[in-house]
């Protein structure tokens, strides 16, 4: 069973990490939530009804984990909303595979770009509402987003090569570096 598990562990720790890290901003504490995940799931085994599916059980645990992260923080950070659920992401589906990469890239991004995609993309605030946010005009704000998403167009044209069916569609990429991390790869 310990093989079975460092298999799937291997498997899904990938997935877990980006689901956790797009919801937790702080790199140790993503890892130390990703860690704590692999240590409630190995205390748990036994319990465990349904050991064939297990991924749906990894994300609630990673999500209850990263709510008690936040309860946690509640006097200097708020506690979103909702928690978006597990990504719903077909193998096959290379937009979306690409798009867990995002996170990392936007990182890299200067921090007037990666706030404000952050919270218009990732928050779901409009760009009104980041304008007054940020105390600039809405204009600026719309600017700031725009350049912002450029910008990583930009980083992913110079590490990526895509191509696309007739309607625009990203139908596959191929990696000219590192910065994108193919799931795919990842789970063979």
């Amino acid at each position: 069973m310990n093989d079975d598990l460092e298999l799937v562990w291997d498997r899904y720790s990938h997935r877990l990490k980006i689901f956790i890290r797009s919801r937790v901003w702080d790199e140790p504490e993503a890892e130390d939530i990703l860690q704590e995940v692999f240590v409630r799931v190995h205390r748990a085994l036994c319990c465990q009804p349904d050991w064939n599916k297990p991924e749906s059980w990894f994300y609630q645990i990673a999500r209850n984990l990263i709510i008690d992260h936040y309860r946690r923080q509640r006097e200097t950070v708020e506690i979103p909303e909702g928690l978006p659920g597990e990504p719903d992401l077909p193998e096959d589906d290379p937009e979306a595979l690409l798009a867990l990469s995002l996170k990392d890239l936007i990182d890299e991004l200067p921090e007037a770009y990666r706030q404000a995609l952050h919270l218009t993309e990732y928050q779901g605030i409009s760009q009104k509402q980041l304008a007054e946010h940020l105390g600039i005009s809405l204009s600026g704000a719309k600017s700031r987003v725009q350049r912002a998403r450029g910008r990583l167009r930009d980083m992913l044209l110079s590490c990526c090569h895509f191509e696309f069916d007739r309607r625009g569609r990203i139908v596959d990429y191929y990696e000219h570096c590192c910065c994108c991390h193919p799931l795919e790869e990842q789970t063979k």
